[in-house]
Protein backbone atom coordinates (compact mmCIF):
# COMPACT_ATOMS: atom_id res chain seq x y z
CA UNK A 1 0.00 0.00 0.00
CA UNK A 2 1.23 3.55 -0.87
CA UNK A 3 1.70 5.94 2.17
CA UNK A 4 -1.17 9.09 1.46
CA UNK A 5 -0.26 10.79 4.95
CA UNK A 6 4.13 10.99 6.67
CA UNK A 7 3.85 12.95 9.38
CA UNK A 8 7.78 13.71 10.68
CA UNK A 9 9.31 15.45 14.08
CA UNK A 10 5.64 17.66 13.86
CA UNK A 11 5.65 20.21 16.58
CA UNK A 12 3.02 22.89 17.40
CA UNK A 13 3.61 25.33 20.10
CA UNK A 14 1.16 28.42 21.33
CA UNK A 15 1.93 31.16 23.73
CA UNK A 16 -0.79 30.99 26.77
CA UNK A 17 -1.39 34.68 28.03
CA UNK A 18 -1.11 35.09 31.57
CA UNK A 19 -3.13 38.42 33.32
CA UNK A 20 -1.13 39.49 36.12
CA UNK A 21 -3.58 40.07 39.36
CA UNK A 22 -3.12 44.51 39.25
CA UNK A 23 -6.31 45.43 37.72
CA UNK A 24 -5.13 48.70 36.80
CA UNK A 25 -1.43 50.28 36.18
CA UNK A 26 -0.71 54.37 36.84
CA UNK A 27 0.86 55.91 33.84
CA UNK A 28 4.08 56.09 35.68
CA UNK A 29 4.72 52.16 36.26
CA UNK A 30 3.91 51.82 32.51
CA UNK A 31 6.84 54.14 31.83
CA UNK A 32 9.39 52.35 34.36
CA UNK A 33 8.51 48.82 33.03
CA UNK A 34 9.00 49.79 29.42
CA UNK A 35 12.11 51.04 31.05
CA UNK A 36 13.16 48.41 32.82
CA UNK A 37 12.38 46.15 29.82
CA UNK A 38 14.55 47.76 27.57
CA UNK A 39 17.26 48.52 30.10
CA UNK A 40 17.18 44.64 30.44
CA UNK A 41 17.41 43.90 26.81
CA UNK A 42 20.22 46.28 26.06
CA UNK A 43 22.23 45.27 28.73
CA UNK A 44 21.39 41.12 27.70
CA UNK A 45 20.02 40.64 31.16
CA UNK A 46 16.93 37.35 30.52
CA UNK A 47 13.84 37.39 31.69
CA UNK A 48 12.90 33.53 32.86
CA UNK A 49 9.47 34.77 31.88
CA UNK A 50 9.04 36.70 28.80
CA UNK A 51 5.79 39.36 29.08
CA UNK A 52 3.35 41.44 27.40
CA UNK A 53 2.15 44.92 28.70
CA UNK A 54 0.58 43.24 32.36
CA UNK A 55 0.76 39.75 31.68
CA UNK A 56 3.24 36.81 31.37
CA UNK A 57 3.32 34.57 28.61
CA UNK A 58 3.87 30.31 28.68
CA UNK A 59 5.08 28.41 25.74
CA UNK A 60 2.95 25.48 25.37
CA UNK A 61 3.28 22.58 22.94
CA UNK A 62 0.05 21.01 21.99
CA UNK A 63 2.39 18.59 19.85
CA UNK A 64 5.87 17.53 20.26
CA UNK A 65 8.12 15.19 17.69
CA UNK A 66 5.44 13.57 16.71
CA UNK A 67 5.92 10.83 13.63
CA UNK A 68 4.00 8.41 12.07
CA UNK A 69 2.78 7.26 8.72
CA UNK A 70 -0.39 6.11 7.75
CA UNK A 71 -0.82 3.87 3.76
CA UNK A 72 -3.90 3.80 1.42
CA UNK A 73 -7.01 2.49 2.90
CA UNK A 74 -5.93 2.97 6.45
CA UNK A 75 -8.94 3.41 9.10
CA UNK A 76 -7.30 5.40 11.81
CA UNK A 77 -8.82 6.11 15.60
CA UNK A 78 -7.09 8.66 17.14
CA UNK A 79 -7.70 8.67 21.13
CA UNK A 80 -6.35 10.64 23.97
CA UNK A 81 -8.03 12.96 26.89
CA UNK A 82 -8.70 16.01 26.54
CA UNK A 83 -5.61 18.39 25.88
CA UNK A 84 -3.58 15.42 24.61
CA UNK A 85 -3.36 17.70 21.13
CA UNK A 86 -6.25 15.11 18.87
CA UNK A 87 -7.73 18.09 17.23
CA UNK A 88 -4.78 20.16 16.72
CA UNK A 89 -3.24 17.45 14.46
CA UNK A 90 -6.52 17.33 12.72
CA UNK A 91 -6.23 20.66 12.01
CA UNK A 92 -3.07 20.71 10.77
CA UNK A 93 -3.66 17.71 8.49
CA UNK A 94 -6.59 19.72 7.40
CA UNK A 95 -4.18 22.64 6.48
CA UNK A 96 -5.99 24.75 8.75
CA UNK A 97 -3.08 25.01 10.83
CA UNK A 98 0.79 25.43 10.46
CA UNK A 99 3.25 23.24 12.38
CA UNK A 100 5.74 25.03 14.27
CA UNK A 101 8.50 22.20 13.28
CA UNK A 102 8.48 18.89 11.74
CA UNK A 103 6.38 18.37 8.06
CA UNK A 104 3.54 16.84 6.90
CA UNK A 105 2.84 15.33 3.84
CA UNK A 106 0.02 14.51 2.34
CA UNK A 107 -1.05 12.53 -1.14
CA UNK A 108 -4.96 12.86 -1.99
CA UNK A 109 -8.01 15.10 -1.25
CA UNK A 110 -8.84 16.22 1.81
CA UNK A 111 -12.37 15.82 3.41
CA UNK A 112 -12.49 17.30 6.77
CA UNK A 113 -15.21 17.69 9.53
CA UNK A 114 -13.77 18.81 12.71
CA UNK A 115 -16.38 21.61 14.29
CA UNK A 116 -19.99 21.40 13.72
CA UNK A 117 -20.65 23.94 10.96
CA UNK A 118 -17.68 24.29 9.66
CA UNK A 119 -18.09 26.02 5.87
CA UNK A 120 -21.75 26.98 6.33
CA UNK A 121 -23.09 30.24 6.82
CA UNK A 122 -26.24 30.77 9.15
CA UNK A 123 -27.95 32.76 6.85
CA UNK A 124 -27.84 30.48 4.06
CA UNK A 125 -30.72 27.84 3.93
CA UNK A 126 -29.49 24.13 3.63
CA UNK A 127 -29.84 24.15 -0.19
CA UNK A 128 -27.17 26.93 -0.40
CA UNK A 129 -24.81 25.75 2.57
CA UNK A 130 -24.53 21.77 0.69
CA UNK A 131 -23.40 23.81 -2.29
CA UNK A 132 -21.21 26.43 -0.43
CA UNK A 133 -19.88 23.64 1.81
CA UNK A 134 -19.15 21.50 -1.11
CA UNK A 135 -17.07 24.00 -3.09
CA UNK A 136 -15.24 24.67 0.30
CA UNK A 137 -14.26 20.90 0.06
CA UNK A 138 -13.31 20.93 -3.41
CA UNK A 139 -16.57 19.54 -5.28
CA UNK A 140 -17.56 21.04 -8.55
CA UNK A 141 -20.95 22.39 -9.36
CA UNK A 142 -21.48 19.16 -11.74
CA UNK A 143 -20.78 17.19 -8.56
CA UNK A 144 -22.72 18.30 -6.59
CA UNK A 145 -25.79 18.30 -8.31
CA UNK A 146 -25.19 14.60 -9.36
CA UNK A 147 -24.88 13.43 -5.66
CA UNK A 148 -27.77 16.68 -4.10
CA UNK A 149 -30.37 14.10 -3.45
CA UNK A 150 -27.99 11.41 -1.91
CA UNK A 151 -26.51 13.55 -0.13
CA UNK A 152 -29.91 15.16 1.22
CA UNK A 153 -31.13 11.98 2.05
CA UNK A 154 -28.69 10.78 4.16
CA UNK A 155 -28.86 14.12 6.30
CA UNK A 156 -32.79 13.77 6.47
CA UNK A 157 -33.21 17.32 6.51
CA UNK A 158 -35.57 17.22 3.19
CA UNK A 159 -38.97 19.06 5.16
CA UNK A 160 -36.03 21.87 6.58
CA UNK A 161 -33.92 22.56 2.97
CA UNK A 162 -34.82 25.74 2.33
CA UNK A 163 -34.81 26.79 6.04
CA UNK A 164 -31.32 29.17 6.97
CA UNK A 165 -29.44 26.40 9.00
CA UNK A 166 -29.21 29.27 11.92
CA UNK A 167 -32.65 26.97 12.80
CA UNK A 168 -31.42 23.90 12.74
CA UNK A 169 -30.25 22.11 15.92
CA UNK A 170 -27.18 21.33 16.34
CA UNK A 171 -27.73 17.52 15.39
CA UNK A 172 -29.48 18.84 11.52
CA UNK A 173 -25.85 21.21 10.99
CA UNK A 174 -23.79 17.89 11.87
CA UNK A 175 -26.07 15.36 9.55
CA UNK A 176 -26.24 17.58 6.67
CA UNK A 177 -22.01 18.65 7.28
CA UNK A 178 -20.82 15.25 7.38
CA UNK A 179 -23.17 14.05 4.52
CA UNK A 180 -21.43 16.59 1.95
CA UNK A 181 -18.31 15.81 3.53
CA UNK A 182 -18.41 12.07 3.50
CA UNK A 183 -20.26 12.28 -0.27
CA UNK A 184 -17.36 14.28 -1.45
CA UNK A 185 -15.24 10.88 -2.08
CA UNK A 186 -11.91 11.99 -0.98
CA UNK A 187 -8.81 10.15 -0.94
CA UNK A 188 -8.89 11.37 2.75
CA UNK A 189 -11.45 11.46 5.10
CA UNK A 190 -10.96 13.16 8.40
CA UNK A 191 -13.64 13.21 11.32
CA UNK A 192 -13.30 15.12 14.47
CA UNK A 193 -15.70 14.45 17.65
CA UNK A 194 -18.26 15.89 15.95
CA UNK A 195 -20.71 12.59 15.30
CA UNK A 196 -21.11 12.71 19.32
CA UNK A 197 -23.95 15.50 18.20
CA UNK A 198 -26.02 12.95 16.42
CA UNK A 199 -28.80 10.49 17.88
CA UNK A 200 -27.32 7.00 17.70
CA UNK A 201 -29.13 6.29 14.91
CA UNK A 202 -27.24 8.69 12.77
CA UNK A 203 -24.18 7.70 14.26
CA UNK A 204 -24.71 3.95 13.46
CA UNK A 205 -25.46 5.02 9.93
CA UNK A 206 -22.31 7.27 10.23
CA UNK A 207 -19.80 4.42 10.69
CA UNK A 208 -21.73 2.49 7.78
CA UNK A 209 -20.52 5.13 5.46
CA UNK A 210 -17.26 5.50 7.00
CA UNK A 211 -16.83 1.87 6.30
CA UNK A 212 -17.92 2.10 2.63
CA UNK A 213 -15.74 4.94 2.24
CA UNK A 214 -12.57 2.69 3.76
CA UNK A 215 -13.70 -0.72 1.70
CA UNK A 216 -13.45 1.84 -1.44
CA UNK A 217 -9.43 2.25 -1.20
CA UNK A 218 -10.06 5.17 0.89
CA UNK A 219 -8.22 6.59 4.02
CA UNK A 220 -10.28 7.38 7.32
CA UNK A 221 -9.19 9.58 10.10
CA UNK A 222 -11.35 9.19 13.49
CA UNK A 223 -11.23 10.86 16.27
CA UNK A 224 -13.38 9.62 19.03
CA UNK A 225 -14.23 9.25 22.90
CA UNK A 226 -16.80 6.31 21.97
CA UNK A 227 -14.04 3.26 22.29
CA UNK A 228 -16.60 0.84 20.26
CA UNK A 229 -16.91 3.06 17.60
CA UNK A 230 -13.25 3.20 17.53
CA UNK A 231 -12.71 -0.87 17.71
CA UNK A 232 -15.65 -1.35 15.21
CA UNK A 233 -14.32 0.95 12.63
CA UNK A 234 -10.60 1.29 12.94
CA UNK A 235 -8.32 -1.36 11.76
CA UNK A 236 -5.12 0.61 13.64
CA UNK A 237 -5.18 3.26 16.72
CA UNK A 238 -2.49 5.86 17.59
CA UNK A 239 -2.61 7.20 21.37
CA UNK A 240 -1.50 10.56 22.28
CA UNK A 241 -0.86 11.93 25.39
CA UNK A 242 0.29 15.26 26.28
CA UNK A 243 1.03 16.09 22.88
CA UNK A 244 3.43 13.11 22.02
CA UNK A 245 2.87 9.90 20.57
CA UNK A 246 2.52 7.30 22.94
CA UNK A 247 0.95 3.93 20.87
CA UNK A 248 0.41 4.12 17.51
CA UNK A 249 -0.36 -0.03 16.81
CA UNK A 250 -2.65 -2.52 14.57
CA UNK A 251 -3.90 -4.00 17.38
CA UNK A 252 -6.63 -1.68 18.33
CA UNK A 253 -7.53 -2.94 21.24
CA UNK A 254 -4.45 -3.29 22.50
CA UNK A 255 -4.14 0.60 22.33
CA UNK A 256 -7.73 0.97 23.71
CA UNK A 257 -6.84 -1.06 26.32
CA UNK A 258 -3.39 1.50 26.89
CA UNK A 259 -5.70 4.34 27.09
CA UNK A 260 -7.61 3.56 29.74
CA UNK A 261 -5.40 1.44 32.15
CA UNK A 262 -1.74 2.85 31.15
CA UNK A 263 0.53 0.40 30.09
CA UNK A 264 2.30 -0.28 33.36
CA UNK A 265 -1.11 -2.24 34.15
CA UNK A 266 -2.05 0.68 37.08
CA UNK A 267 -4.10 -0.41 39.35
CA UNK A 268 -4.93 2.65 41.74
CA UNK A 269 -7.47 2.51 43.98
CA UNK A 270 -7.67 5.71 45.12
CA UNK A 271 -7.45 9.39 43.41
CA UNK A 272 -6.40 12.60 45.10
CA UNK A 273 -7.32 16.00 43.98
CA UNK A 274 -3.22 17.52 44.02
CA UNK A 275 -4.79 21.01 43.84
CA UNK A 276 -6.96 23.08 41.52
CA UNK A 277 -8.24 20.14 39.08
CA UNK A 278 -12.20 20.00 38.45
CA UNK A 279 -12.23 23.53 40.09
CA UNK A 280 -15.90 24.73 39.81
CA UNK A 281 -18.11 26.97 41.48
CA UNK A 282 -20.49 24.58 42.91
CA UNK A 283 -18.54 21.04 43.69
CA UNK A 284 -15.01 20.52 44.41
CA UNK A 285 -14.24 16.29 44.18
CA UNK A 286 -11.37 16.41 46.37
CA UNK A 287 -11.09 12.33 46.81
CA UNK A 288 -12.67 8.87 44.97
CA UNK A 289 -11.68 5.46 45.96
CA UNK A 290 -12.70 2.31 46.49
CA UNK A 291 -13.38 0.83 50.31
CA UNK A 292 -14.82 -3.04 51.90
CA UNK A 293 -17.98 -2.86 53.20
CA UNK A 294 -17.12 -1.46 56.52
CA UNK A 295 -15.93 1.45 55.00
CA UNK A 296 -11.57 0.49 55.29
CA UNK A 297 -9.74 1.57 52.36
CA UNK A 298 -8.87 -1.45 49.99
CA UNK A 299 -6.19 -2.68 47.72
CA UNK A 300 -8.62 -2.59 44.71
CA UNK A 301 -8.92 -6.61 44.54
CA UNK A 302 -12.15 -8.16 45.07
CA UNK A 303 -14.08 -11.32 44.44
CA UNK A 304 -17.47 -11.50 42.82
CA UNK A 305 -18.88 -12.45 46.41
CA UNK A 306 -17.51 -9.64 48.34
CA UNK A 307 -18.89 -6.35 48.89
CA UNK A 308 -17.95 -3.39 47.23
CA UNK A 309 -17.95 0.67 47.61
CA UNK A 310 -16.93 3.83 45.59
CA UNK A 311 -16.62 6.42 48.32
CA UNK A 312 -16.40 10.33 46.45
CA UNK A 313 -15.20 13.06 48.80
CA UNK A 314 -15.66 17.05 48.25
CA UNK A 315 -16.42 20.16 48.95
CA UNK A 316 -19.94 21.77 48.33
CA UNK A 317 -19.29 25.17 47.98
CA UNK A 318 -22.36 26.67 46.74
CA UNK A 319 -25.76 24.70 46.95
CA UNK A 320 -27.38 23.73 43.37
CA UNK A 321 -30.49 21.93 42.85
CA UNK A 322 -29.42 20.00 39.86
CA UNK A 323 -25.97 18.82 40.91
CA UNK A 324 -25.31 15.16 40.38
CA UNK A 325 -22.73 12.99 41.70
CA UNK A 326 -21.76 9.43 40.43
CA UNK A 327 -19.66 6.90 38.51
CA UNK A 328 -19.63 5.43 35.12
CA UNK A 329 -17.99 1.62 34.85
CA UNK A 330 -15.78 0.57 32.29
CA UNK A 331 -15.22 -2.91 31.19
CA UNK A 332 -11.15 -4.05 29.99
CA UNK A 333 -11.99 -3.73 26.31
CA UNK A 334 -13.83 0.04 27.03
CA UNK A 335 -17.31 -0.95 27.02
CA UNK A 336 -19.37 1.02 29.18
CA UNK A 337 -21.35 -0.84 31.63
CA UNK A 338 -23.81 1.27 33.43
CA UNK A 339 -24.26 4.85 34.96
CA UNK A 340 -24.73 5.29 38.63
CA UNK A 341 -25.85 8.61 39.87
CA UNK A 342 -26.67 9.58 43.84
CA UNK A 343 -30.31 11.12 42.01
CA UNK A 344 -31.40 8.39 40.67
CA UNK A 345 -33.65 7.40 43.56
CA UNK A 346 -37.11 9.11 43.74
CA UNK A 347 -36.70 13.00 44.67
CA UNK A 348 -37.77 12.73 48.25
CA UNK A 349 -34.80 10.33 48.84
CA UNK A 350 -32.32 12.52 48.24
CA UNK A 351 -29.65 13.92 50.40
CA UNK A 352 -30.05 17.40 51.47
CA UNK A 353 -26.50 18.96 50.44
CA UNK A 354 -25.86 22.35 51.89
CA UNK A 355 -22.02 24.07 52.12
CA UNK A 356 -19.41 22.13 53.80
CA UNK A 357 -17.06 19.13 52.97
CA UNK A 358 -19.61 15.57 51.68
CA UNK A 359 -18.75 11.84 51.39
CA UNK A 360 -20.91 10.32 48.79
CA UNK A 361 -21.13 6.00 49.43
CA UNK A 362 -22.41 3.86 46.82
CA UNK A 363 -22.06 0.15 46.48
CA UNK A 364 -20.99 -1.66 43.23
CA UNK A 365 -23.41 -4.48 43.03
CA UNK A 366 -21.51 -8.12 44.34
CA UNK A 367 -22.13 -11.29 42.32
CA UNK A 368 -22.52 -9.22 39.25
CA UNK A 369 -18.80 -8.10 37.39
CA UNK A 370 -17.28 -10.90 35.88
CA UNK A 371 -13.13 -11.95 36.57
CA UNK A 372 -10.81 -8.80 34.83
CA UNK A 373 -10.17 -5.27 35.21
CA UNK A 374 -12.47 -2.45 35.34
CA UNK A 375 -11.93 1.66 35.36
CA UNK A 376 -14.32 3.87 36.97
CA UNK A 377 -14.91 7.27 36.27
CA UNK A 378 -16.13 10.23 38.57
CA UNK A 379 -18.98 11.76 36.99
CA UNK A 380 -20.01 15.32 38.58
CA UNK A 381 -22.73 17.40 36.79
CA UNK A 382 -25.15 20.08 36.58
CA UNK A 383 -27.88 17.92 34.97
CA UNK A 384 -28.48 18.73 31.73
CA UNK A 385 -26.69 22.02 32.25
CA UNK A 386 -22.85 21.45 32.51
CA UNK A 387 -20.45 19.20 33.08
CA UNK A 388 -17.85 19.52 35.72
CA UNK A 389 -16.20 16.17 35.52
CA UNK A 390 -17.16 13.95 32.15
CA UNK A 391 -16.36 10.34 31.97
CA UNK A 392 -14.60 9.96 28.91
CA UNK A 393 -12.84 13.21 28.49
CA UNK A 394 -11.67 14.99 31.68
CA UNK A 395 -12.77 12.63 34.62
CA UNK A 396 -10.28 11.16 37.33
CA UNK A 397 -10.45 7.75 37.44
CA UNK A 398 -9.90 4.48 39.78
CA UNK A 399 -9.56 0.91 38.89
CA UNK A 400 -11.52 -2.24 40.25
CA UNK A 401 -10.24 -5.86 39.60
CA UNK A 402 -12.56 -9.00 40.52
CA UNK A 403 -10.81 -11.80 41.04
CA UNK A 404 -12.20 -14.75 41.88
CA UNK A 405 -16.01 -15.85 43.92
CA UNK A 406 -17.69 -16.31 40.65
CA UNK A 407 -20.41 -18.93 41.58
CA UNK A 408 -21.25 -21.18 44.76
CA UNK A 409 -20.90 -23.84 42.02
CA UNK A 410 -18.31 -25.93 41.12
CA UNK A 411 -18.96 -25.55 38.10
CA UNK A 412 -17.28 -21.93 37.59
CA UNK A 413 -14.18 -21.73 38.92
CA UNK A 414 -12.96 -19.66 36.18
CA UNK A 415 -14.22 -16.18 34.14
CA UNK A 416 -17.49 -16.68 32.57
CA UNK A 417 -18.61 -16.36 29.15
CA UNK A 418 -19.93 -12.24 28.51
CA UNK A 419 -19.23 -8.75 29.99
CA UNK A 420 -20.88 -9.83 33.57
CA UNK A 421 -21.24 -12.97 35.81
CA UNK A 422 -24.44 -12.47 38.08
CA UNK A 423 -25.35 -15.21 40.35
CA UNK A 424 -29.21 -15.33 39.67
CA UNK A 425 -31.74 -17.71 41.69
CA UNK A 426 -33.42 -20.49 40.03
CA UNK A 427 -36.87 -21.74 40.84
CA UNK A 428 -37.66 -25.24 39.31
CA UNK A 429 -41.21 -26.79 38.95
CA UNK A 430 -41.96 -30.35 37.68
CA UNK A 431 -45.31 -30.11 35.96
CA UNK A 432 -45.26 -34.00 35.02
CA UNK A 433 -47.02 -34.42 38.41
Amino acid sequence: MNTVIKVENLGKKYFLRHQKEERYSALRDVITNKLKSLGKRVFNHESHEPTIGNASVEEFWALKDVSFEIKQGDRVGIIGRNGAGKSTLLKILSRITEPTTGRVAIKGRVASLLEVGTGFHPELTGRENIFLNGAILGMRRAEIIRKFDEMVAFAEVEKFLDTPVKRYSSGMYVRLAFAVAAHLEPEILIIDEVLAVGDAQFQKKCLGKMEDVARGGRTVLFVSHNMNAIEQLCTSALLLERGVVKKYDADVCSVIKEYLFGSDGETKNEWVNPGKILENPWFKPLKLYLTNEHGGKHDGVFKNDTEIWLQVEGEIKQTEPSLQIGYAIYSEEGNLLYWSCHTDVIEEEWPKLNNGYYVFRSQIPKRWLNEGMYRIELIVALYFKQWLSEPGKNAPSVYLTIQGGLSDSSYWMIRRPGLLAPVLRWDTKNKTT
